[in-house]
């Protein structure tokens, strides 16, 4: 249980990608974090995957207090599209990033971020077709595995999840 006492949030938005949020919802939970699902404000209960998959919402961003969780977790697929249009999800991981937690996105994810305007001169890779946006975000772009910098963790697509999922425990770790 190396995470016990960490609370994490893990984004959801509609059409999201399975496997990027469920895979690291369970690993995280497997390491004993509190794992809560945290959407858009006024969005439904419950968020569809891009296969038609459910995700029952937790709260919505504007409900999920910056300073009481540790990390966030922002899965791919077009979830992050619908994401990054809600400004309370932006200030969330806002809130979270200037107080030096844990800012996690995978493929897609990435867009959440630079709506977000957290990227300048911070190194990090995500899904090829979304590059220019992180660079036009003021980013490093790199085609690596995962990049950790300081904290702000970043992955390509699902093949990238155990280590995506491993640098983002060993950082809840510390």
């Amino acid at each position: 249980m190396k995470l016990k006492n960490k609370k994490i949030a893990v984004l959801a938005g509609e059409l999201y990608d399975e496997r990027e949020l469920w895979y690291p919802y369970y690993r995280l939970k497997e390491e004993g974090a509190r794992v809560e699902l945290v959407g858009v404000e006024n969005g439904p209960d419950a968020v569809k995957s891009k296969h038609g998959l459910p995700a029952p919402v937790d709260l919505s961003a504007g409900k999920a207090d910056a300073k009481t969780y540790d990390a966030v977790i922002v899965p791919g697929g077009y979830g992050p599209d619908h994401l990054r249009r809600c400004k309370k999800v932006l200030a969330f991981v806002n809130d979270l990033f200037a107080a030096g937690k844990l800012v996690a996105f995978i493929c897609h994810g990435g867009w959440v971020p630079v709506s977000a305007g957290i990227l300048k001169g911070r190194k990090v890779t995500s899904f090829p077709s979304i590059r220019d946006d992180l660079v036009n975000a003021g980013a490093e772009w790199v085609d690596q595995e995962v990049v950790v910098d300081k904290n702000l963790i970043s992955s390509r697509t699902p093949a990238d999840l155990p280590a995506f999922t491993r640098e983002a425990i060993a950082f809840l770790e510390r």
